[in-house]
């Protein structure tokens, strides 16, 4: 009897110190994207058409230049040409020279990208007489 009372004793120790089961559900995956994606041209089109409205007015201009300049890219020279008409038929020549600064600051550590962007928009910047912030001198800050 006293056997059996150990036993029982030693098993309920046991039982005691033993952790329970650890039961875990499969999580399953979350999908935040349920379209299919879209691509680089696909994006850049958009964005273009955006800024190529006629009838597109300030808000809206710096509306998509913040969104566009909130993702983590710099934008193609052809998005940024598309603005850059936008601000000219808006005659808003200081959204112009800041939609060039956001750029610059936009190509980080990499001081290849802002020259290329610029080179790439010369013939625009000198068509729509759109100076650059170093030609205007404000770079020195």
């Amino acid at each position: 009897m006293f056997r059996a009372a150990l036993r029982l004793s030693v098993s309920g120790a046991r039982s005691l110190t033993r952790s329970r089961p650890q039961y875990t559900a499969s999580v399953a995956a979350r999908s935040y994207s349920h379209g299919k994606q879209e691509t680089d041209e696909e994006f850049d089109a958009r964005w273009v058409t955006y800024f190529s409205k006629p009838d597109i007015d300030a808000w809206e201009l710096r509306k998509g230049m913040n969104t566009l300049i909130g993702y983590d890219l710099v934008p193609e020279p052809k998005i940024l040409e598309a603005a850059l008409r936008a601000c000219r038929r808006l005659n808003d020549l200081a959204s112009a020279i800041r939609i060039l600064e956001a750029v610059k600051d936009k190509s980080g550590p990499h001081k290849e990208i802002y020259p290329y962007v610029l080179q790439e928009l010369q013939p625009t910047l000198n068509e729509l007489g759109i100076p650059t912030p170093e030609e205007l001198g404000i770079d020195k800050a």
